[in-house]
């Protein structure tokens, strides 16, 4: 009975002149966000609510929804089958946790499934994740020194070519992750998105030194290692101390994504003639209606799909297609 109105008394746990102080629980409740297995959602949740009901038609609170939100989060199977210990299909987490470390068995578990799903253990998932992880230690090791030495802040404005689109894939994997992890709860596709951050800046880290921008390398290392700290919390907090930060990573703020750095110099734009794709262009991006009819009509290969034909009609779609009508 007592887990059916527990988040009333945390509001106050040492009132004692009742169960708990009203003030506080009208403050604080109802609760934003309920996670649990799917038989709290029809045992705990059903009592849960039904006593709210009553405390309020009581009036001795002030809500009568206990839960804003709620998250049925899955199980965690062995070849199909939930871990039982009477079943013997147990996987110990001391033993991930020995071989392979703590922040690759909480990588593997939020990278496997979305946290509604059911999670199939995999062995191979849980090694892929260990690679991922040294794949990391190996990108910044080398540049540590490189990385205390760069500016705070890379001039965002004058970048070109690799170094703005090394500042554009690093602002997108913050926006990305920022709406994954706090919107939507989809840890997996957060660290999807890390994980080609890190491709990204594999292939700007072999540029010639010439080409890349110390400052806009920091930056992405930078974000690199606060997306990630959630994640995999121990091994980011070593490679921010080597990188020469100090304070612990988990009291910095969490980073901030720059739309003008997301947004895309030219963009691939389809061409259609009667509703059929011809051809894939590209163009500047945000080209108005009538710059982008006037950009892909100049085209040499799109004058030559309408050579010889009556121009009916120019549909503009910016930054998507453009739809010729011909006879």
């Amino acid at each position: 009975m007592c887990s059916s109105w527990y988040y009333f008394r945390y509001t106050s746990p040492r009132e004692t002149a009742g169960p708990w102080d009203k003030a506080k629980v009208d403050r604080w409740l109802p609760v934003d966000q309920y996670i649990g297995g799917v038989e709290h959602a029809i045992l705990h949740l059903l009592y849960s609510r039904f006593f709210t009901k009553v405390l309020y038609d009581l009036k001795l609170v002030s809500v009568q929804e206990p839960f804003t939100n709620l998250l049925t989060q899955g199980m965690v199977l062995k070849d199909g089958t939930k871990m039982s210990k009477s079943k013997g299909n147990v996987i110990s987490p001391e033993d991930i946790v020995a071989r392979y470390g703590a922040d690759t068995a909480r990588l593997f578990i939020l990278f496997a499934a979305p946290p509604e799903r059911d999670l199939e253990w995999s062995d191979q998932g849980v090694e892929g994740c260990y690679r991922f992880l040294n794949r990391v230690w190996r990108l910044v090791a080398p540049l540590a020194d490189k990385i205390k030495s760069a500016a705070d802040d890379a001039p965002r404005a004058k970048q070109v070519g690799a170094n703005r689109e090394m500042l554009r894939v690093t602002h997108g994997t913050i926006k990305k992750v920022t709406d994954d992890i706090g919107a939507r709860f989809n840890f997996n596709t957060a660290v999807s998105a890390i994980m080609e951050l890190v491709n990204a800046l594999y292939q700007y880290k072999e540029l010639p030194e010439t080409d890349r921008d110390q400052g806009v390398l920091r930056e992405a290392i930078d974000a690199l290692l606060l997306l990630l700290a959630p994640f995999a919390p121990h091994i980011t907090e070593e490679i921010w101390e080597a990188t020469g930060h100090t304070g612990s990573i988990h009291s910095q703020p969490w980073p901030v994504y720059d739309e003008l750095a997301i947004k895309e110099e030219e963009i691939t734009i389809v061409v259609q003639t009667n509703g059929k794709v011809r051809e894939r262009l590209l163009v500047p991006a945000g080209l108005s209606a009538d710059a982008l009819r006037e950009k892909v009509l100049g085209e040499p290969r799109v004058q030559q799909l309408i050579e010889g034909k009556k121009l009916v009609k120019v549909i503009p779609v910016p930054d998507k297609l453009v739809n010729i009508v011909i006879k």
